[in-house]
């Protein structure tokens, strides 16, 4: 809706302008704590499941086995990087997506090319809008919540949405950032990856 662009274009603008020393100290940062490069890009999918490239502050090790293969997520997942999962700061970069129109500030979340094949007729709806920075899914458990109950979520927003409750949604995601809630599932450093629906 044409409405919600223009406040996401007038936000992110103001966000970006406003975290612009903040953005400058976690670039810094990762530089020193993590390594190059300071941004994470990767391809998710968007909106009607096109495909595009999401920022995102780098919180993950180059660390790798004997063999060349990259260690788990939970081995590469450094101190600073939990600091900035556990805070969103490195979600950030995305305002950047949404100013370029890929993205929203709120919105289901983009997720990895390779699960499109793997959702159910219903879950696909999830992309019927742009994909957010934060949404419905993520102020109701985040990664806390099995794959299924996010999707549901997910889909549940896209048949709900409107302005109001886009700001109530921004509204919790403060509330949960503060508290850190959420960050990674039971007995997983981050999220496990999806491996399809149980149905």
């Amino acid at each position: 809706m044409f409405l919600k662009r223009v406040i996401d274009l007038l936000l992110a603008t103001t966000a970006l302008v406003a975290l612009s020393p903040l953005l400058l100290v976690v670039f810094c940062l990762v530089l020193i704590f993590i390594g190059r490069p300071a941004l994470f890009r990767q391809q998710r999918i968007g909106f009607r499941c096109q495909p595009f490239t999401m920022y995102k502050f780098r919180t993950m090790s180059d660390l790798r086995a004997a063999d060349g293969t990259l260690l788990s997520d939970a081995e590469r997942l450094t101190a600073t990087g939990r600091f900035l999962r556990s805070t969103s700061l490195d979600e950030l970069p995305e305002l950047w997506n949404v100013l370029r129109g890929e993205m929203s500030l709120i919105g289901p979340r983009p997720l990895l090319v390779e699960y499109l094949p793997l959702y159910s007729k219903e879950q696909n709806r999830r992309h019927e809008v742009l994909p957010g920075i934060t949404g419905w899914a993520q102020v109701n458990g985040r990664n806390s919540l099995s794959w299924e109950d996010r999707f549901a979520l997910d889909v549940w927003y896209v048949d709900h949405r409107t302005i109001w409750l886009d700001l109530r949604i921004l509204l919790m995601t403060f509330g949960r950032i503060f508290r850190r809630q959420g960050i990674s599932a039971a007995g997983n450093a981050t999220m496990p990856k999806f491996t399809g629906s149980k149905d």
